[in-house]
Parts: C-alpha cells; sequence; structure tokens
C-alpha cells in the first residue's frame, strides 16, 4: 500500500485550516485517513507556534513504515528538523513568457532601428 502523508483541507470558505493526515495514496484529498498527525493554519503569522503543529513521534513512525511526504510536508519536516534540507532548483524562474519574449523582441527591433538610419 502506497502510504502518503500529506495536508486534508478543512475550514470555510477562504479561510483554508489543514490536517496532516497519514492516508493511502489512493484515498481523496479531503476523504478517509488513516491517523491525523498535526495541523496547519496558513492564516497565522509565519512566526507563530501555532501555524504547523505535528506530533514528531507518529511522524517518524509512519516515514519509518515508508510513507512518503508531500512537497508541502516535506518542507514542515524540514523545518522542524526532521529531515535533511533538500536542494530545490527552478530553472525558469527567471525567464520571461512566451509572450513577454515576444514583446521585448519587437521593442528591441524598434530600439535598433532608428540606430541604423
Amino acid at each position: 500500500m502506497a502510504m502518503k502523508i500529506r495536508l486534508a483541507r478543512g475550514g470555510s470558505k477562504k479561510r483554508p485550516f489543514y490536517s496532516i493526515v497519514a492516508t493511502d495514496a489512493r484515498m481523496p484529498r479531503d476523504g478517509r485517513f488513516l491517523e491525523k498527525l498535526g495541523t496547519y493554519n496558513p492564516l497565522l503569522a509565519k512566526d507563530d507556534a501555532n501555524r504547523v503543529v505535528m506530533n514528531m513521534e507518529r511522524v517518524n513512525h509512519w516515514l519509518a513504515q515508508g510513507a512518503q511526504p508531500t512537497d508541502r510536508v516535506a518542507r514542515f519536516l524540514e523545518a522542524a528538523g526532521a529531515r535533511p534540507k533538500a536542494a530545490r532548483n527552478n530553472a525558469k524562474a527567471g525567464t520571461p513568457g512566451k509572450a513577454m519574449a515576444e514583446r521585448a523582441a519587437k521593442k528591441a527591433a524598434r530600439n535598433a532601428a532608428p540606430a541604423e538610419e
């Protein structure tokens, strides 16, 4: 059984609140889970102690059983010191999109045209 440690959304519209749960990967996001491991409240300040609350003993148990954390939960675990910090690289972050590249090319052509005359 493929196990995941992931977020299950709760809260009302525009007021998110997440539970950190251990679940079978085939279950829906807010569906059945095996164990609630903690909570995440994104509306609290980043330095608030209650923003991310986890039962690290149970989290480590599920990790030892082979459960794979999702990207967001893996970041929480890195911040808590339960996992080594993974190297992340978003090489496309600084490159402009197709439309912006076309506009930049047109602008460069316009600026080069008066210099030639």
